[in-house]
């Protein structure tokens, strides 16, 4: 086993440049829903990638949707699903960003680009893994297929239907998912499960246009009328108000409750990294871990009402919007919290606020003693020489249940970024020896994956 990690090590750092040069093929394409073109060009370099390592790529054509990428390769008596995606989130705003967000720029050890973490760099690791392993060994200890779509950043509308249509296709004993990162500190976390996510838009209308400010003592104002009943939602201590919200979850087993109390997080460094002075209820130590990983949560992401610009402007406004996500935990569904939001407004007399549905994802987990998680954390330890942190639920959301959940096979994620990795954000970025790191733990995971009982 020495003699084959050292062959991956060499065959990695041998092909550094090689591999550099895959990574900024990729992720130089501005693959945004806003831009459809771009998808299928990164759809075309990733079936390319996937032939690079002989996994023989399918593109599928999804009608009003961005294509699937498929591809398969080796044998074994295991198969492994690899999921990832090649769509990314818009570089907006542009003006904070330190390069341009489509042009790979590295600044010492850190690679800059929209999707270098979020989710390119991850897929690109896991395509030289396979090519190291390959180098190495001569073959694959596992069957691997891999599942690449374009749509995960706008909520992955037509991949639950493509997983049921070709479940027999996708079969597989286990998933490999899409990313992970390490904590301030440089230790690896290995997620189990990702929340549910509901994100709805709520609008308050007024009169038929926008009219000056001295009408308001006679004319209702659609924002305060928002703003109440956003308060209605949660309370100062941002605990859930909404009548039988919780119902559904289900508490953290035996092992998730184990992996929970064993979680290391480094309360001052994520304060310092990104500048909160305190955290919600002042929680610290057990407590706030578990607020974070296993409670649902109610999220105000933007308000739009009136003149927000420069300088002053009088104006009563006509409407009033608000976005806002909800997190679901196991077994939280979004069908049935989005008839509870609409009964809990109309008992407190907002009949007349609008909900706008904009998608949602259930949640899915995997028992922490899976094998598949013991393999991976196996790997971790081999590769970085630390023993993991284990979340039994990441606090993010995607499509996990879409297709764990419906092709019945247990899931872990680890990747290439880190704690300051700015996903979804300006200046997004991964480190260079945290990417060829994941292209020797995806190699060792393979491994492990293939002789674990």
């Amino acid at each position: 086993m020495q003699d084959i990690k050292n062959n991956i090590r060499s065959y990695v750092e041998a092909r550094r440049e090689q591999m550099l040069e895959d990574l900024i093929r990729l992720c130089r394409i501005p693959s945004t829903a806003q831009n459809p073109a771009a998808l299928s060009a990164a759809a075309s370099e990733v079936a390319a990638a996937l032939a690079s390592c002989g996994a023989s790529p399918r593109i599928f054509e999804i009608e009003g949707g961005a294509p699937i990428v498929y591809g398969e390769i080796g044998s074994g008596e295991r198969t492994l699903l690899v999921y990832n995606h090649y769509d990314v989130q818009p570089a907006d705003p542009l003006d904070l960003w330190r390069t341009d967000p489509f042009t790979p720029t590295i600044e010492g050890d850190a690679f800059y680009c929209r999707g270098a973490s979020d989710n390119k760099g991850n897929f690109m690791a896991r395509v030289h893994a396979v090519r190291a392993l390959q180098a190495a060994t001569g073959k694959l200890p596992v069957r691997i297929k891999f599942l690449i779509e374009g749509e995960e950043e706008t909520s992955s509308a037509h991949l639950g239907a493509f997983v049921r249509e070709h479940r027999e296709l996708l079969k597989a004993d286990g998933c490999l998912w899409e990313c992970s990162w390490k904590d301030p500190r440089g230790r690896p976390i290995l997620t189990c499960g990702l929340k549910g996510l509901c994100y709805v838009e709520l609008r308050a209308r007024g009169a038929r246009h926008d009219m000056h400010s001295s009408y308001a003592a006679i004319v209702p104002n659609p924002a305060w009328r928002l703003v109440w009943a956003l308060a209605t939602l949660l309370d100062s201590d941002y605990r859930i108000t909404i009548p039988g919200w919780t119902d559904e979850i289900r508490p953290p087993d035996a092992a998730a409750s184990r992996a929970l109390d064993r979680v290391q997080f480094d309360e001052e460094a994520f304060r310092t990294l990104h500048g909160v002075h305190e955290f919600v209820r002042r929680l610290s130590g057990r407590e706030l871990v578990r607020q974070f990983l296993s409670c649902p949560t109610v999220t105000i992401c933007g308000l739009r009402a009136g003149y927000t610009g420069e300088g002053a402007k009088t104006v009563l406004p006509a409407e009033a919007v608000a976005k806002l996500d909800f997190r679901l935990v196991p077994d939280m569904t979004p069908k049935k919290l989005l008839a509870a939001l609409r009964r809990h407004l109309d008992r407190r007399g907002f009949r007349d606020i609008e909900i706008k549905e904009f998608g949602g994802v259930m949640p899915a987990a995997t028992s922490c003693d899976d094998r598949l998680v013991r393999a991976a954390a196996a790997a971790v330890r081999m590769t970085a020489g630390v023993e993991p942190i284990i979340y039994p639920v990441a606090p993010w959301s995607g499509p996990l249940y879409d297709v764990c959940g419906v092709l019945g096979i247990p899931s872990v994620a680890f990747g290439v970024g880190h704690a300051d990795s700015c996903d979804h954000a300006p200046n997004e970025n991964i480190s260079m020896d945290d990417y060829f790191e994941g292209v020797r733990c995806m190699a060792a995971f393979l491994g492990e994956y293939a002789a674990i009982p």
